[in-house]
């Protein structure tokens, strides 16, 4: 691929044009919307020549250092490699026009927030566990009677559906209909649920950005910017994606499809691995390392003292 001389955008830079000799690029960049003299730019004065280094005292005679080693010989800026591309010396490195701009070389390392590492999804799912379980007992004491009550308004439609289906009728005619305190119920259920999880979670992730769940496996939510505590408004934002649509399950199972696409979002998001919830608050979850003793504080034990002899 040959390209011929002339002023070209500049891969690097984009907003800038300079001019390309054939070999390489020469002369200083100029803007992009600026038009461009005919032919190349001028000269630019050869620099003046650096002074001659110290010489340095005698060295004796040592192994050569292998490859790689800090003191070998590393070769110097390489020159954009490709068919038909010949660097002329002197010639600033770049791609020429037309040419991709190198990206990373294979997988890019895995983002560290804040010297952190980025919590895995399986830990973050088990985290997330625990904590259903928690809101599950929670309801258990202070809905189970509101549950209860909804059982037995609509048992006996159930029951009846269940006979029939049975029995190989599909009739509809004649079903008992559901108790008139049932959609009241239901919807007392779901304001119960919401608000006991919102009571769970939003306030321990205000201050410390975990949870009992995160706690035990050692995860913590942090903001993006900054390693500090999630604030109140900052923590409703993150709860309220995942935790409001709660009160659509009576919506034909509506709230809790909403709930499953946040729940896997993190396997198909890259780099941060976030989760809907996470990108509305702009917040990250990290793995945080265990905490290990101070040897200059901690007690020594007298029964093996480095002095007691067995």
């Amino acid at each position: 691929m040959t390209v011929q001389p002339g002023w070209y955008v500049d891969p690097a830079a984009p907003e800038t044009r300079r001019y390309w000799d054939g070999e390489g690029w020469i002369g200083a960049p100029i803007p992009v919307d600026a038009t461009p003299p005919e032919g190349p730019p001028p000269a630019e004065p050869a620099p003046a020549p650096p002074a001659a280094p110290p010489v340095p005292a005698p060295v004796p005679p040592g192994p050569a250092p292998h490859p790689g080693h800090p003191g070998a010989a590393q070769p110097g800026p390489g020159r954009w490699p490709g068919p038909g591309y010949a660097p002329g010396p002197g010639h600033p490195q770049g791609p020429p026009p037309g040419w991709p701009y190198p990206t990373w070389p294979g997988r890019p390392p895995e983002p560290r927030p804040h010297g952190l590492p980025l919590a895995s999804y399986g830990v973050r799912l088990v985290a997330r566990l625990i904590d259903f379980g928690a809101v599950f007992l929670l309801n258990a004491v202070v809905n189970g009677w509101f549950v209860w009550r909804y059982v037995e308004e609509i048992s006996p439609y159930l029951r009846e559906s269940v006979r029939r289906s049975l029995s190989g009728n599909t009739s509809t005619e004649g079903l008992p209909q559901p108790g008139e305190q049932a959609a009241g119920l239901q919807i007392a259920i779901l304001l119960i649920a919401t608000a006991l999880w919102f009571a769970y979670e939003v306030p321990s992730m205000a201050a410390q950005g975990q949870t009992f769940g995160k706690r035990v496996m050692r995860v913590r939510a942090v903001p993006i910017e900054a390693d500090q505590p999630l604030g109140f408004g900052r923590a409703t934002r993150r709860w309220s994606t995942l935790g409001l649509p709660t009160l659509l399950w009576y919506c034909c199972g509506f709230g809790l499809l909403l709930q499953f696409v946040d729940a896997v979002s993190p396997l198909f998001d890259h780099p941060l691995r976030q989760a809907l919830h996470d990108k509305r608050a702009q917040t990250v979850v990290v793995q945080v390392p265990r905490a290990t003793p101070d040897t200059r504080t901690a007690p020594h034990d007298r029964a093996n003292h480095p002095g007691d002899t067995p």
